[in-house]
């Protein structure tokens, strides 16, 4: 006797538990097909009639027998394993959460995408635990990357034809646990709040007209893209008192974060980290450890966080302040071990 309690017989071949046999088209109604079917009209048409997983109904039969099948391979599922499919649909419905969607399943796998533009939060715990299980794969984009609708964030996978329902049921208790634990699922995202931003760009060179602001036009382009925007920017020479100053007026025009650009390096005339300091801002951190962009400077200010922003903001187009801002736009409380894990896999350019 087979696991699944069937007799072996001849064409009959074990899966796991289950069985995949050969039957007569009549009597293949309510069983699920082993492998694709085509059907081939020639000069018209060639490409697949019913998929592998396809339950056959009485309709199917005349279908079947058109393009000359007689027999087919059928699985009987035992009670205790799950189709590709099935399986990795069901993982997938376990671990997207908000404004998260799902496909249909082809060829054991289902991807989970944005529909919103957010910031993706994937847990890398729970990738990692799953993927240990062996029999099922998730594949997932990296954590907090910005995504757009339609982007996908990962992908949930059935390896052989026929998966154990226990290794099914152990990703949904391992995505339980995680928003259980967490209060969202291990697969989300989240949307970006529309802020809006006090810019100050420092510099006597730009403050007297000698040189074109091009700070402006490259963080502007930044925030809109995220769905902020600049509602005030001022200029203001190398002086930290004037600095300081207008720092206060962007506090008290109550603007959702303060962007304070140029005189971030060593140089005698770069005075905007003190002026920033100076101001009462609580420093989360001044300089990342991460290239281009290591020179940023991060922190609050009553509450309003506050960026010190490195030159390399103006012609680079991906720097510590696009890993940083949209963490802020969507909510998170920037700490200093948020600012010491962009290390790893942080050098872009050298």
């Amino acid at each position: 006797m087979t696991d699944s309690g069937m007799s072996p017989r001849q064409g009959t071949t074990v899966i796991s538990s289950s069985v995949l046999r050969e039957v007569k088209v009549e009597e293949a109604v309510g069983m699920v097909l082993a492998h694709d079917l085509t059907q081939i009209v020639p000069g018209q048409f060639k490409g697949r009639l019913f998929r592998k997983g396809h339950v056959v109904v009485s309709d199917d039969i005349p279908k079947l027998k058109d393009i000359g099948k007689e027999n087919l391979y059928v699985i009987e599922l035992a009670d205790t394993d799950l189709h590709e499919d099935e399986a990795a649909l069901r993982m997938a419905v376990a671990l997207g959460g908000d404004n998260t969607a799902y496909g249909e399943p082809h060829e054991g796998k289902v991807s989970i995408k944005s529909e919103i533009t957010g910031l993706a939060c994937i847990a890398r715990e729970v990738v990692d635990e799953i993927n240990r299980l062996g029999e099922i794969a998730l594949a997932s984009i990296t954590n907090h990357r910005v995504v757009h609708p339609g982007d996908g964030l990962a992908a949930t996978r059935a390896i052989p034809l026929i998966v154990p329902e226990l290794k099914v049921q152990d990703v949904e208790r391992i995505a339980g646990d995680y928003r259980k634990k967490y209060g969202s699922s291990p697969v989300s995202v989240r949307p970006f709040r529309s802020m809006k931003i006090g810019l100050l760009t420092t510099g006597s060179e730009v403050f007297s007209g000698r040189i074109t602001d091009k700070f402006g036009p490259a963080v502007r382009a930044k925030l809109e893209a995220l769905g902020s925007e600049v509602a005030e920017q001022k200029f203001v020479p190398d002086d930290r008192h004037t600095i300081v100053k207008d720092i206060h007026y962007f506090l008290e025009q109550g603007y959702d974060m303060i962007l304070v650009t140029g005189g971030m390096s060593v140089d005698p005339d770069d005075r905007t980290p003190g002026a920033i300091a100076e101001a009462g801002t609580d420093i989360v951190s001044y300089g990342t450890p991460m290239l281009p962009g290591s020179m940023l400077l991060f922190g609050y200010l009553r509450g309003v966080p506050i960026f010190g922003l490195p030159g390399c903001v103006m012609h680079d187009p991906y720097t510590s302040f696009d890993v940083l801002l949209p963490r802020v736009l969507a909510g998170d409380t920037v700490v200093k071990e948020d600012i010491v894990g962009m290390g790893y896999g942080g050098l872009y350019r050298c």
